[in-house]
């Protein structure tokens, strides 16, 4: 039995695929990548499985986060409106870092 729930875009070539299924005989919530592209269409193998033993507590992990807590900060802007780091940032050694 497999029984599609729903899919959210990753990008113009992928989605992230949520579905109840049976593997193995056993029933369980799997969560991957699917792929529509000119050389590949299909299933990649990246995604996770979440038994149903496990799906409870997986739920109530889920139902834990807030909205708000999913908001971007301003820290979280997208990499090209982020000021670049400095050369001396970047270069820095092991040597340079404090001791904790």
């Amino acid at each position: 039995m497999e029984k599609d729930i729903g899919k959210i875009p990753k990008n113009d070539q992928s989605d992230i695929v949520i579905r109840v299924d049976d593997f193995g005989g056993r029933r369980g919530l799997t969560i991957r990548e699917f792929v529509s592209s000119d050389r590949y269409t299909g299933f990649t193998k990246a995604g996770t499985r979440i038994s149903a033993e496990h799906f409870p507590k997986f739920k109530e992990m889920i139902n834990s986060i807030s909205e708000e807590e999913m908001a971007a900060t301003p820290d979280e802007q997208p990499a090209s409106k982020t000021p670049a780091k400095s050369q001396k940032t970047l270069n820095n050694s092991k040597e340079d870092l404090p001791d904790y």
